[in-house]
């Protein structure tokens, strides 16, 4: 399999990651009027596309450790297990998310929710394998949690009108952050130990695990909509244009790929999965450029929120 042998390489595949992790919600924006119950079952398709793809291509070529085949075929039950938990984890937490940026706002949701997440990832991880320098590490947490209260005060100037929906945005974004927190040390110590799996092997047991989830799971939130709304029915799903099931696809796929290039990263000796979770979550400040200045969410904002700025994103 490929393994980066430079800490350039590593940076390169942890910066990656963060742009997909940021930037793959954008797919559910170009889809307006998509219920995200049916959006999700595309997303979901598309993460076994292209974990399968990744370990197909790069988890079969180059000379560090087996192949992701070989690895499968050797794996242990107990790595197979953390992985597939972990990725039931991320799965609850992602679909919440998702609810959340449906009421909330991609410039809100996103940056609450993996901010949060961020916080406790990084921590959870770093105990697992304290790899990297704990003082830039921690320093740079309490940063992001400082913007997570920024910007949940910003949601709320915004949506002085309608409370209700505003509280509920922000609840499920931080519920939606706290579970997707404890999803990585899970894969994190699948990749560890002697039994363990390799980065590509984890994530295919990873996206398994997200699918395995997702019947029972996104099911009951197609019965019992999060939004309020009435419950969204598969006649729906089968009825929506060809290219909103695509962008869904692309969704998954863009998600999975940051995914295996910072599982990739966190096996890097000179890097540790503390620091390759937490640059892929710089993810929030990506999503939140394009909340703000591509969706153009906060536009209709108290002008208390942009105090003194007359530039074109803020004036639009």
């Amino acid at each position: 399999m490929f393994q980066p042998e430079t800490y350039f390489v590593s940076l390169s595949f942890m910066l990656i990651s963060m742009l997909c992790w940021g930037s793959w919600a954008n797919t559910m924006k170009l889809c307006p009027g998509y219920r995200f119950q049916l959006y999700y079952w595309d997303y979901a398709i598309g993460l076994i596309v292209a974990a399968v793809m990744w370990g197909s291509t790069l988890g079969s070529f180059g000379g560090t450790g087996r192949s992701c085949f070989s690895d499968i075929a050797h794996a242990g039950l107990h790595p197979v297990l953390l992985a597939m938990t972990g990725g039931v984890i991320f799965n609850i937490a992602n679909l919440l998310l998702v609810a959340a940026i449906d009421i909330a706002g991609l410039a809100v949701a996103f940056p609450i929710g993996i901010g949060l997440a961020l916080v406790v990832g990084a921590i959870g991880s770093y105990v697992i394998s304290p790899a990297g320098n704990p003082l830039l590490l921690f320093g740079g947490i309490a940063l992001v949690a400082a913007a997570i209260v920024l910007d949940a005060v910003a949601y709320r100037l915004r949506e002085a009108n309608r409370p209700a929906m505003s509280l509920r945005g922000i609840v499920i974004s931080l519920i939606a952050g706290l579970l997707m927190g404890c999803f990585y040390p899970f894969v994190s110590k699948a990749m560890t130990g002697q039994s363990a799996l390799g980065p590509y092997a984890a994530l295919l047991f990873f996206v398994l695990g997200v699918a395995a989830c997702s019947i029972p799971v996104n099911y009951l939130l197609m019965r019992m909509p999060l939004d309020g709304r009435e419950p969204a029915s598969m006649s729906g799903y089968w009825q929506t244009p060809g290219s909103w099931h695509l962008w869904g696809v692309l969704g998954g796929a863009v998600w999975c790929t940051g995914a295996m290039m910072n599982f990739v990263a966190s096996r890097a000796h000179i890097v540790g999965p503390a620091v390759s979770y937490s640059i892929g979550q710089g993810a929030t400040m990506i999503s939140a450029c394009w909340g703000v200045f591509i969706w153009k969410e906060f536009a209709s904002a108290p002008g208390r929120l942009w105090p003194g700025c007359s530039c074109s994103f803020c004036a639009d």
